[in-house]
């Protein structure tokens, strides 16, 4: 299909946009990267009339990286805004404009106005319409491709591609087969770090904490979901939850003075001077003790950096903002929104995430990195702040029920005096431009691909995780049901033979016995 079928731009594209969409991308990467270098690379583009195909062209193209231009949209600003309602119009090209706008830079206002322009359009479509075409243009309006992890994406997708008229049997046989063998890898993974949550004497023993394993694994496939990143997840699982764990001694249960306490002792990193501490803090900190000495450890065999002290800051770092919210609620001080997201963007965790996970990609270690990881470095600080809006947006109202500091919409409301819709509306817009300057910065940073990758998707996972409310803490039903789905519940597959009567010829996939013989290969796998 990659080098016999498609002659000309347009099909290229929209093959690479089912690739991504289906979650099989990961398989291609030379291959893709190969069509996109010819695809940028050729001048005879014949796309300026098409709406669809420039911005499928312009979307793709800049989410791997290319140097391509806003400006391919100025023919299209005029056309759009001279519409009339009776017009017959591209809805397919709209809602790829519509996807496109969110991979803008700062400052590029043709594609706000293409943003602006295209949300009313398709909202005012679906009010009017029940179509296939509906639900991508209600798909899309919840979250756009942009802002949404891709092997959620990857699982609504196959459904919508199953009821296309165009697509191809063996490409939607692949994706199910890949969909459910990368799942059972999901399932031994969870399975090892629900064991090492029992282990610790963590789980169940201290009454006060969340006990969410599996959220915290969620988090790990959201940001690199690739089957060969196992170790990544299994010890990102640890650091999440360990993260959730010490934000509720802080948030929950200890004093201002145990707290004090914790923090020093987490600034001295030493054993032997935990004497004064509570036993459920020492509970806590000998399990972050190990896990941070045994992390490093294993880092230094693979790499011979000694990291232990970058790990050790990381943490430090976002205690020491949770002790300074801390005493903001025990005075009962209300800090302005400047204050509170100068540290909040720390205290979210991201950063102490990312820096393990630097270590933990698969990228050689470079000294001009190792410094931006020491200097708060945007990428870092981006992806911070979109997990921090996105989080309070979706915790605010029961973690102001239950008692906390203010967070971002209250502190905009006590600013300005906004009513509680409009500070809402104003932390969504606060996250779209934080979306714009990480957009640019993906592109000019100096990190490897793969861990500027990583760093967008933790913002991804925020945006689905607390879409509808607090899904990390609470299990909201919609958010329960999509974890279900992607870990525990397989996509249920045809027979091959019935595939085949759909179509699937020589052509299309090797031969018939070739293809009948590769598809049946993982089929009757009884770990599914």
């Amino acid at each position: 299909m990659m080098f016999c079928k498609m002659e000309n731009e347009v099909d290229k594209l929209e093959f690479i946009n089912v690739l991504q969409r289906l979650g099989v991308d990961y398989h291609f990467n030379n291959e893709i990267r190969n069509m996109l270098d010819n695809i940028y690379n050729s001048q005879t583009s014949n796309l300026k009339k098409n709406l669809h195909a420039t911005t499928l062209k312009f979307r793709i193209l800049r989410q791997h990286g290319y140097d391509i231009s806003s400006d391919v949209f100025v023919s299209f600003r005029d056309e759009m805004r001279g519409l009339k309602t009776d017009q017959t119009i591209d809805v397919e090209g709209m809602l790829s404009m519509y996807e496109a706008s969110f991979h803008s830079f700062e400052d590029e206002t043709i594609l706000d106005e293409a943003r602006d322009f295209t949300t009313k359009f398709l909202k005012e479509y679906l009010n009017k319409n029940n179509d296939v075409m509906s639900l991508q243009i209600s798909n899309a309006l919840e979250l756009p491709i942009h802002w949404r992890i891709p092997r959620w994406e990857a699982q609504w997708f196959i459904g919508v591609y199953e009821k296309k008229k165009n697509m191809s049997p063996v490409l939607l046989q692949f994706a199910k087969l890949d969909y459910n063998i990368v799942q059972s890898i999901y399932q031994e993974e969870l399975q090892y770090s629900s064991s090492w949550w029992e282990r610790t004497v963590l789980g169940g023993k201290l009454n006060f904490s969340r006990d969410r394993i599996v959220e915290n694994y969620i988090w790990t496939v959201g940001t690199i979901f690739n089957p060969n990143s196992g170790y990544f997840r299994k010890v990102v699982t640890k650091i999440v939850a360990l993260i959730t764990l010490i934000d509720d001694v802080y948030d929950v249960y200890g004093t201002l003075e145990d707290l004090e306490l914790f923090t020093e002792a987490l600034d001295r990193w030493d054993l032997n001077g935990l004497d004064s501490l509570p036993e459920y803090m020492k509970i806590c900190f000998k399990p972050l003790y190990t896990f941070v000495n045994e992390a490093a450890s294993e880092i230094q065999i693979k790499s011979g950096c000694d990291i232990t002290s970058h790990l050790k800051k990381a943490w430090t770092d976002q205690c020491k903002t949770y002790m300074t919210e801390a005493r903001w609620y025990h005075s009962g001080y209300a800090p302005t929104l400047e204050e509170y997201l100068e540290n909040a963007w720390i205290s979210v965790g991201t950063a102490n995430i990312l820096i393990h996970g630097y270590f933990l990609t698969q990228h050689g270690f470079k000294m001009e990195d190792m410094a931006c990881l020491e200097q708060d470095s945007n990428i870092i600080r981006f992806s911070e702040m979109v997990v921090r809006l996105a989080n309070d947006l979706g915790t605010y109202k029961r973690e102001n029920d239950t008692g906390d500091i203010p967070k971002t919409v209250q502190c905009y409301m006590n600013k300005t005096g906004a009513s509680e819709i409009d500070a809402c509306e104003h932390v969504n817009s606060m996250i779209l431009t934080v979306w714009k300057k990480m957009n640019k910065e993906a592109h000019t940073s100096s990190f490897s691909r793969s861990y500027t990758d990583s760093a967008i998707n933790i913002a991804r996972m925020a945006m689905c995780m607390y879409m509808h409310g607090d899904g990390h803490s609470i299990q909201d039903p919609e958010i329960k049901n999509r974890i279900m789905s992607l870990i525990f519940q397989p996509i249920p597959i045809v027979s091959t033979q019935h595939v085949m009567d759909r179509g699937l010829n020589s052509d299309e996939f090797g031969s018939k016995n070739n293809g009948s013989n590769d598809l049946n290969l993982h089929h009757g796998n009884s770990s599914l």
